[in-house]
Parts: structure tokens; C-alpha cells; sequence
């Protein structure tokens, strides 16, 4: 039978993600009933006129995702829907994480009339495009081979070595070996997950906090156990209590710029953090991706305990080039060792040309020309959105000192769908606070990135949702 789905080559969206995003909602609709046998990846590429590889690729996460079971010899299926509560890797409502893959596969759409208000990208005439593009003629010119090769196993040496600079100027000591390159920050966290964690471990993580990180542990049968995020880091208290409760393997922490509140972790909660994790043997893993944003260099948890129990990921995604996904990890010989044999069992190895044009862009000092530039854009536009969002009668729960994000909220509205549901007439697409929740609880809160606050639309938003009753 040919599904009933809609793909278009022309919207921008990858044909794996269509896949994926068509066949949930088609078994979603009830119009496949568990056990129904889906077209072959033969049969389906014919229907569609397409390729084998995004459909390899969709029913592959289809199946990761619990959606698809694949028979051996057989081909998919429609998986039964209803685990047993017991089982570790039902933590979660189905329909919830079909919601939250949709509103990540919408933050990948190419722009279009709807304002992306809760987006986590900078807007395209942000980025530094000519400079980047002379990277990548440099790179084509001078290294043709970077074109077709894959990347050594722990990444271009000279990328390495730019990093362990940058990383010496936030007083972290560590040398080229101890730094493995990856395909994003994401993949450094899928690599720590595959190394670290098995099914029916525990994982602190914050509440609120990222939440395809919430996905990605419950893909790997990891229990979560969320930690409030205060307005100076993890909730000491809560902490101690759920250390008395449960005994963790890691804890992951936004210490800077923290997704979503836009909040940094102080000195005084860092370093009980640290003794936290001595005393009751767990490591942190330290996520600063938005290093970058940050123009007066602050003590980062790594810093202070320079790799003995915290593992410390980065990347440049964020600010240079979200398509070149160039992030790393950084941490014991050991761990870099044993994670860059797992990134070759895995994905063979990283993009050596994404890895050269990056090292292009910060050997030409352009990089640093651009930081400097964005930073004042940023911090011009947090500024104005903190005012704009309180004088609409909004409460903001911390005035970021930079990144991009402003968490925030109408007094009297408990539930954020209701803003969702304000700003969809508006042409305006933010998140429910609940999916920045370990297990997608109710929230009043919706992040806000300050980038897109100065678009008429969003004034008109914050000023009808305001006025909601």
C-alpha cells in the first residue's frame, strides 16, 4: 500500500525529516493500526519518486523512536503503542515527543511568514555570510581533498590547537589530544550518552533545560530526574535531597547563558557543585555552547576543577555556522579515547572540509571581527526585549547578561499553550514551556529569543498576550 503522505522538494525540509514527520502523523491519525505492514524501502522510494537513502535513514529513526518495529527478513512495522509503564524507555507521553520533533524539525525550516519568536537560531543577516564564504573558496582552492575525505578520528589538528588556545584563555589546561571534534555539540552528547550510560541509569539534568537532550536520554532508556534551575544555577536543596534519593552518573548543566532562562551559574553555587560531585561520585558534564556570546571571560565548572569530574562540551554552531556543525568535547585521555573510537564506530569520521573552513575563518581573524559585532547586536537586543516584554506587563525571570534568551511570562496565564495558541493568529511560533521540562509538566514560561523581538509582530504578542484573561 502506498502511505498517505505528502513530500515537497522544494520547502527546504530534508526528505528524511518529511519522512519522519509524514509517517508520525499518519500513524498518529489512526489511519494504521499496530502491526501494519509499511511499504518496503524499495516500494517506498518508488511511490515517491525518491531516493533510498533519506528513506533508510526515516524508518531507521522511526524504529529508534518506537513508532516502527523492523522484522528481519520481514520488513515494518507499526509498533504497539502501549508499552508497559514499567519499561525504562516509556518515560514519556508518545504524542508529547511527536510534538517537541515537530517543533525541532520547524526550527530547521527555511524562513518563512510565521516569525520564529522561540527560535534557538541567530537570523541569517546576523551571520558573518561574505566572510564565510571567502573561507570556503580558500578551502576549495587550497585543499581540494578536504572535498571528498573524511576528518582524522579526533578531528583537524590545527582546529584543535585553535581550541585548546581559546580554552587556555578560560583557564581550562588541555592539550590537543584530550579534544575530540563532532559533528555539533549533539553528537558529543550521543557520544557521551552510547560511553557512559546504559538503560535504567540515572541522569540529573535541569529543569528547566534542553530539551532534545530530555530525548535523547529517554531514547536510551535513561531515567531523568530534573533539578529546578534557579536564578543562580541548580537548586542547592533540591539537589542535596534527590542526592540522598538517588545515586546519579551525570548531571548535565547550561552553566553560562543557560537554554532557556538565559541565567549563569555563580561562583559560590560552582563550587558546591563540585563538592557535590566528589562527594557522591557523579560527573558533571558542562555545556557551554554559548561561550562565544560572552565578552568578559568568567571561572567555568571545568575551570575550577580543570577535567577531574567534569567532562566539558562546546562548540561553534551557535554563533559561526550552524550547516558546518563543528563542536567537541573535552575531557581525560581516557574518555576522549574511548569516545573517538565509538564517533568511528559510528559515523566513521567528521567532515574534514566543515573542520578546514572553520579553521579558515579563525586563522583569518575573521571570526573574531564577527564576534565582536555580534555581541553588541545581542546585547542591544536583550536589552530591548527585557524592556519591551515588562512594559507589555510581562515578568521576566532574569535580565540575561547575554546569549540570546529571555525566559518569560504573563502573570496570570499558568499554561503557555494559551500564549502558543495567542500567537498563532499573530503569525508568531513560540513553545510551550512544558517542553523545556524533563517530562514535559506544565510551565507558565516560554522562551523568547531576542534576535527576532524587534519585528512588529512581536510587540503586537506581547501586548495581545498580555491581554488574555
Amino acid at each position: 500500500m502506498k502511505l498517505d503522505i505528502e513530500l515537497d522538494r522544494e520547502n527546504g525540509v530534508p526528505l528524511t525529516e518529511q519522512i519522519v514527520s509524514g509517517v508520525t502523523a499518519w500513524i498518529r491519525s489512526r489511519a494504521a493500526h499496530p502491526g501494519a505492514k509499511l511499504p518496503s524501502i524499495r516500494q517506498f522510494s518508488a511511490d515517491y519518486g525518491v531516493s533510498r537513502f533519506p528513506v533508510i535513514e526515516a524508518y531507521d529513526r522511526l524504529v529508534s523512536l518506537g513508532y516502527l518495529d523492523s522484522r528481519h527478513g520481514s520488513g515494518f512495522y507499526v509498533a504497539e503503542r502501549h508499552r508497559n509503564a514499567s519499561d525504562p524507555q516509556c518515560t514519556s507521553d508518545p504524542r508529547r515527543a511527536e510534538e517537541v520533533v515537530e517543533h525541532i524539525l520547524q526550527q530547521f525550516n527555511h524562513p518563512g511568514e510565521s516569525l520564529k519568536l522561540g527560535s534557538g537560531f541567530i537570523p541569517e543577516a546576523w551571520r558573518d555570510m561574505d566572510s564565510l564564504g571567502h573561507a570556503i573558496r580558500h578551502v576549495s582552492r587550497t585543499d581540494p581533498a578536504s572535498l571528498v575525505d573524511y576528518a582524522t578520528q579526533l578531528g583537524n589538528l590545527t582546529l584543535r590547537e585553535h581550541l585548546q588556545s581559546r580554552l587556555g584563555q578560560l583557564g581550562i589546561e588541555a592539550d590537543p589530544s584530550q579534544i575530540l571534534i563532532t559533528n555539533g555539540a549533539s553528537q558529543g552528547l550521543d557520544l557521551l550518552m552510547r560511553f557512559m550510560l546504559k538503560a535504567g541509569d540515572t541522569m540529573f539534568v535541569e529543569d528547566p533545560g534542553y530539551y532534545n537532550l530530555y530525548g535523547l536520554l529517554k531514547l536510551h532508556g535513561v531515567k531523568l530526574v530534573g533539578i529546578p534551575r534557579t536564578r543562580t544555577g541548580p537548586d542547592l536543596e533540591v539537589l542535596q535531597a534527590q542526592l540522598r534519593l538517588h545515586r546519579p552518573k551525570l548531571f548535565f548543566i547550561n552553566t553560562l547563558f543557560h537554554n532557556p532562562t538565559g541565567t549563569t551559574v555563580s561562583p559560590p553555587v560552582a563550587f558546591r557543585l563540585l563538592q557535590l560531585a566528589r562527594e557522591h561520585d557523579f560527573r558533571i558534564i558542562e555545556d557551554d555552547i554559548y561561550a562565544d556570546f560572552q565578552t568578559d571571560v568568567s571561572d567555568r565548572l571545568a575551570t575550577l576543577d580543570q577535567l577531574e569530574h567534569v567532562i566539558y562540551v562546546g562548540g561553534l554552531s551557535k554563533t559561526m555556522s550552524s550547516s558546518l556543525r563543528i563542536g567537541f568535547v573535552v575531557a581525560s585521555h581516557t574518555i576522549i579515547k574511548t569516545l573517538a573510537d565509538i564517533k568511528m564506530l559510528t559515523s566513521i569520521g567528521g567532515s574534514r572540509f566543515a573542520e578546514a573552513v572553520a579553521v579558515a575563518m579563525l586563522e583569518r581573524g575573521a571570526y573574531r571581527k564577527y564576534l565582536e559585532r555580534l555581541r553588541r547586536r545581542m546585547r542591544d537586543a536583550l536589552g530591548a526585549s527585557v524592556q519591551a516584554l515588562e512594559a507589555s506587563g510581562w515578568e521576566v525571570f532574569e535580565a540575561p547578561q547575554g546569549g540570546k534568551f529571555v525566559w518569560a511570562r504573563v502573570p496570570h496565564i499558568e499554561d503557555s499553550t494559551r500564549l502558543v495558541e495567542c500567537g498563532a493568529p499573530l503569525g508568531v511560533t513560540v513553545a510551550p514551556g512544558s517542553y523545556f521540562r524533563p517530562n514535559g509538566e506544565v510551565s507558565p514560561w516560554i522562551r523568547i529569543n531576542a534576535a527576532y523581538t524587534s519585528d512588529p509582530r512581536a510587540q503586537q504578542f506581547f501586548d495581545a498576550a498580555a491581554r488574555l484573561r
